[in-house]
């Protein structure tokens, strides 16, 4: 089963273009602390399963991490529950857009 993926700079386009995404951020607090994507939601990881009634079978997630290799793993984790799912490959490690602090 593959997932579909974005990357940061298609994510970027998009954004600047005004398409509403949701994006999900699956850092854990301290990193999310240096900055997130505008509009991003913060759901760390190891809560995604009990926040699934956050979640809409509907549309399309992009989600998030430092790397890649965590929200990958959440996209396999989304998609076996049904959920449409795209990874943004490169993480923040490859994001050059505008962060917000919280």
């Amino acid at each position: 089963m593959t997932i579909e993926i974005i990357t940061t700079e298609e994510l970027e386009k998009k954004l600047e273009a005004g398409e509403k995404l949701e994006l999900v951020d699956v850092r854990e607090d301290e990193e999310v602390a240096q900055g997130m994507i505008r509009g991003a939601k913060h759901i760390r990881m190891m809560t995604i399963p009990e926040n699934l009634g956050q979640f809409d079978k509907e549309k399309e997630y992009i989600f998030i991490c430092r790397s890649g290799a965590r929200s990958e793993n959440v996209c396999y984790y989304m998609q076996d529950q049904g959920y449409k799912v795209r990874n943004m490959i490169g993480g923040m490690l490859n994001w050059a857009g505008e962060v917000v602090v919280k």
